[in-house]
């Protein structure tokens, strides 16, 4: 296949680096017309929602009226679900059950974050530690199967574990920070962004890289169609993303969280958890040539939050200095016990893709397509 020539929206700084993307005659790509086209009429930046988002907190008043919790939220310590539970909270006024995944890469500044706001609005918050002995051995089966999905081993036991406690506890209402402000665009798929939790995937990464599935046996991983179907079709588990009903400008949010709360801004989004911040500032671009601040950027840039000048020069430089990368990479090699020289020698080994291993993803694809049409995915998915 003919390599394709580099170009970059006119718009937004998406570019060439997803090979799937397209232009129009005016250097628009598909990104920045499914922004105009799909989301933006209906959604409105979040303008003049608010009687919808009061008139669904009455409803789950009145459907879980007795009930300890309205819902629950998964609360990571970042601006977007720390931002969630303000909403649902101080503007909906619920009573959420704050639950927090521990998978063993929480940074101090994301551990004290969540602290000061549960503690000064008086939540409950339930953490479910993660095994590390197992967790460890799924991130190193990732590692080694060099694909650039790094971050599949703790989405899947965050997801899962919410969505198995929300069951086993019948809390019918799931309340995310997932939004259009900060995520319109989002990545795509060859930059490490599969998308969902696909079972198939994770044994076949285990079984070609000499791990066994038993190794695992205690996480609590569930796959796509399980909390797609069973979960949220045949159980009637509601999932709700209220910062969509609501004007969300990133740095406002940002300094009235510090002023109300003590809560202190990252450098970039997901840089509450260390192996994130890692693989998505060092891993990524520098194994596999793939910027996800480039969506980033561009969601802030389409959202008004950003100018694309200002996103040129930021994305042209690490968001760390190489001295806190370097100690990072040594920070993460011990953690996963593995020395330098031999995290180094994965690094440098050959690039593979989720197309490598067996998957669901032609399934999981048709069920994508299915949802745009039927306009409950707004969103460009690869």
């Amino acid at each position: 296949m003919q390599k394709k020539e580099y170009q970059i929206c006119s718009k937004t700084i998406m570019d060439t680096s997803d090979p799937n993307i397209t232009f129009n005659h005016k250097g628009e790509s598909d990104y920045y017309i499914n922004f105009q086209q799909n989301i933006l009429p209906n959604w409105n930046y979040g303008k003049d929602k608010m009687n919808e988002l009061l008139a669904f907190s009455k409803e789950v008043k009145s459907k879980t009226k007795g009930n300890e919790f309205d819902c629950i939220i998964g609360l990571s310590g970042g601006l977007d679900s720390s931002y969630c539970v303000y909403v649902t909270t101080k503007i909906m006024g619920l009573k959420p059950l704050i639950y927090h995944v521990d998978a063993g890469w929480n940074s101090e500044q994301a551990v004290s974050n969540i602290e000061k706001l549960i503690s000064k609005l008086n939540l409950d918050l339930y953490t479910d530690v993660i095994d590390w002995k197992q967790m460890k051995c799924l991130h190193q089966a990732f590692l080694e199967a060099q694909i650039p999905d790094q971050d599949i081993p703790q989405d899947a036991v965050f997801f899962s574990s919410l969505y198995k406690f929300a069951k086993k506890n019948k809390i019918k209402y799931v309340f995310t920070g997932a939004n259009f402000s900060t995520e319109c665009c989002r990545e795509p798929e060859e930059w490490g962004a599969y998308p969902g939790i696909d079972i198939t995937l994770i044994k076949d990464i285990l079984k070609n890289n000499n791990f066994s599935l038993s190794k695992i046996k205690n996480l609590p991983i569930i796959d796509i169609f399980k909390y797609k179907i069973y979960y949220q079709r045949v159980l009637g588990m509601k999932v709700f993303h209220p910062l969509n009903y609501i004007e969300y400008d990133k740095n406002k949010v940002e300094e009235m969280l510090n002023r109300e709360f003590g809560w202190q801004p990252f450098k970039h989004k997901h840089h509450e958890s260390r192996f994130t911040r890692f693989f998505e500032d060092y891993w990524l671009p520098r194994k596999f040539g793939f910027e996800k601040r480039r969506a980033h950027f561009s969601s802030l840039i389409l959202t008004g939050q950003m100018t694309r000048e200002e996103a040129l020069i930021r994305i042209a430089q690490p968001e760390l200095d190489e001295q806190t990368l370097a100690n990072e990479k040594k920070y993460i090699a011990e953690k996963l016990g593995y020395t330098i020289e031999y995290l180094e020698s994965l690094f440098n080994g050959k690039n593979k893709t989720y197309k490598d291993y067996k998957s669901k993803k032609v399934f999981i694809g048709m069920g994508i397509k299915t949802m745009r049409i039927l306009g409950l995915e707004k969103r460009l998915f690869r």
